[in-house]
Parts: C-alpha cells; structure tokens; sequence
C-alpha cells in the first residue's frame, strides 16, 4: 500500500470520526463505539496490515494529557463547588480502593498467591477512563457533566498513583508510605511553579506562534515527572484549573505579573487548540486500537465469564456509591468505560509481576462491555436528570 493510499485512507477515517462525534449527542452512540467498530472493520480488509501496536502508548499518553486538560480547562471553582469535588473525589477513591483489593484477595483462593501482583494487575481495570467518559458527558447538564468530568479525572490520576505505588515498592510498608507523600507533596510544589511559569509565557510572549511551545513544555513536564515516578496527571489538572479560573486573580495584585486580562483571553484560544488537538489523538488512538482488535480475543470463552463478573461490580458498586451519595442513578450509573488508561497501565505491568488471569482478552472485553452498558445506559435513559441546587448543600 502506497504513503498516498494510507494518507488519504486516514484523512477519509477522522473525517468520519468528526462525523461521529457531531452526531453523537443525537443518536446518543458514544464516538468511542463507531471508532472501535470503524477500525476493526478497516481490518477487515484485505490488504498488507502495517505494524501499528508501536503506536498505542504513544497516541495514549498524548490523549491523556490533552483530555484531562481539555476536561480541567472547563471546570470552574467556587465555594458552592466543594460539595461536588468531594463526591466526585470520594466516588472516584473508594471503587479504586475496595473493588481490586477484593479481587486481588479472590484471585489468591484460585491459585496466584501474590496479593501484591493481583493488586498491579487489577488495578487498570477498576480506573474510569476520562478519554471515553469526558466527551460522553457533554450531553449532561451542567453539574453531573462536571461530576464525570471530575470523577473520571480524578480516577485516572489516583489509578497512576496506585498503580505505582504497589507496582514501584517490593514491599508496602509504612516507609513505602511515606515516600508515596512525599512524592505526592513534590509533584504539588514542582505544579505550583510550572504553572505560574507556563501561564506568564501564555501571556508574555507576543509570537504568532505560542500555544505549540506551551503544549510542548506541558507534556514534557508530564513525562519528565512520570519518568521519576511521580503522580504526573496532578500537575494537568491544577494546570487546567488554574488556567480555566484565571479571572480570580483578576483584582489580586500579587498575581499582576501574569496579566489576567490577556491571559484571560488567550486562554480561550488554548481551550480551542487543546480540543482539536485532542479529538485528533484520541480518534487515532481508538482507530488504531480497533485496527489491532483480535476477533478471537474478543470471543474468548476462558475470559468472558470473568470480564462479566469485573463489569457487574464495577456497576454494582457505582450504583451503590451513586445512592450513598443521594446522586440520580442515570445516566450516571453506566458512564464509567474502561479505555485508555486501562490499556496504558496494563501495558506498563512488569513482566515479572503479570498474572495469567490477566491478560488482553480479558481487558479488550472489559472495555468493549462497559462501553456498551455506557452507551445503551445514554440511548435508552427516559428520566431527565435534575441539578441539584448547591445552596441546599452544607459547605465545609
């Protein structure tokens, strides 16, 4: 096949990709779901299939960061918020939590002793992805829209953080702990800086080319951070926040140097480059994915009971986490997809620490199931969701 051919095979795809997602809110079929069966289907033509896995980490961590910034650029903080962030927080924390520690503890009863492995293994498959649940969310109101987008933010980013604390550390102890807050505490400190610094270039510097450099820097942060192990995705989204509320500092002096008034409004014009840009990345990423779907991997009969019973309690519990938290069940309950982080971090298993149990087939079909229940969960929800109204919540 010619450079030309695939040239235009890719240019005539995310012209479909755009297609679905213009169409998404109306026939309420997540883009996600077309990318998938669009690139499987391309597979399925007879042709001489180029190499492409190299592709994934490459096109995942870039959509990471573009989609949590996208997500974070949109969120405004305020006091009648903090009700919000904390059941978005909590509703993110606790399934991360209790949902792979049980299975790790169950998977110890049918032959793979190592609670620790279980852990690493299992971990990727109870993380909410923020690149399948953010642009499903655009059709909600405005508070449980900001609810996914916090939530399947903040999943991804406590997932990293456990993910690599239990897969980092031999043993987990209380100076494995220790050293776990202690990164957490730099990663704040080194935000802190680099987003004072980026947002005075954003409104400094007078090229006609400023916001490539800016995106650049940011995810060369990210990676330099994540190489050093430390919880990168915090600094994307206390970037993303800072930047998307730069009108508070507005009458605070301390914050002239930054220019509030042209930062304010080249911000707007981030937030439209840091959309293309990532509906670019994360429509390749879902192409290529569906491109090295494996048929027989989607139809394994060894995994299909397991990847079942992981779907049933990653719903299971949301839905009981959505009641403790007096949350209207839908369509809330069924936007929590599996997708891209989950593939990163199992990709990032040490090959000493994977169990058998865990493998891509099993992976593929969690994906492919709770994008489903998420998508039917959109199509066929009949009940308008209401907003609450945060004065009748207490502020802390």
């Amino acid at each position: 096949m010619s450079t030309v051919t695939i040239a235009i095979a890719i240019c005539a795809l995310l012209t479909l990709a755009y297609v679905f997602d213009l169409t998404a809110s109306k026939t309420k079929i997540p883009s996600v779901i077309l990318l998938l069966l669009l690139g499987w289907l391309v597979a399925r033509v007879p042709m001489e299939r180029p190499d492409l896995s190299f592709m994934l980490p490459i096109l995942g961590t870039m959509g990471l960061i573009l989609i949590v910034l996208e997500g974070s650029l949109e969120l405004q903080i305020n006091r009648s918020k903090i009700p919000l962030v904390k059941k978005s927080s909590l509703a993110a924390l606790l399934p991360m939590l209790i949902l792979p520690l049980g299975a790790a503890y169950l998977a110890t009863l049918f032959g793979y002793p190592s609670l620790k492995n279980n852990m690493v293994n299992f971990v990727p498959l109870f993380i909410i992805s923020s690149a399948i649940a953010i642009p499903t969310a655009q059709s909600l109101n405005p508070y449980n829209r900001e609810f996914v987008i916090y939530e399947s933010s903040l999943s991804d980013i406590f997932g990293v953080m456990l993910f690599n604390f239990i897969a980092l550390n031999e043993v987990i102890d209380g100076s494995a702990s220790i050293e776990f807050v202690k990164q957490t505490f730099v990663m704040l400190a080194i935000s802190l800086v680099a987003t004072l610094a980026l947002a005075w270039l954003i409104s400094s510097i007078k090229h006609h080319v400023k916001f490539v450099p800016i995106v650049l820097a940011t995810v060369m942060i990210y990676l330099v951070s994540k190489h050093y192990h430390l919880p990168s995705l915090l600094f994307i989204l206390l970037f993303g926040l800072f930047l998307g509320n730069v009108s508070l500092f507005k009458n605070k002096p301390k914050f002239n140097f930054l220019h509030p008034e042209v930062l304010g409004e080249e911000v707007h014009r981030l937030k439209d480059i840091v959309a293309e840009v990532a509906f670019l990345v994360r429509s390749l990423f879902f192409l290529f994915f569906g491109f090295l779907l494996d048929t027989n991997e989607l139809l394994n009969t060894d995994t299909i009971l397991l990847a079942i019973l992981i779907t049933s309690a990653i719903f299971g519990s949301r839905a009981l986490v959505l009641k403790l938290f007096k949350m209207p069940k839908m369509p809330l309950m069924t936007i929590a997809p599996r997708g891209l982080i989950t593939i990163l971090l199992f990709l990032s298993i040490p090959p000493e620490q994977s169990i058998a149990l865990v493998n891509k087939p099993l992976i593929t079909q969690v994906i492919i199931l709770t994008a489903l229940v998420m998508m039917f969960g959109v199509m066929f929800n009949k009940t308008p969701v209401e907003e609450p109204e945060p004065n009748n919540e207490k502020v802390a």
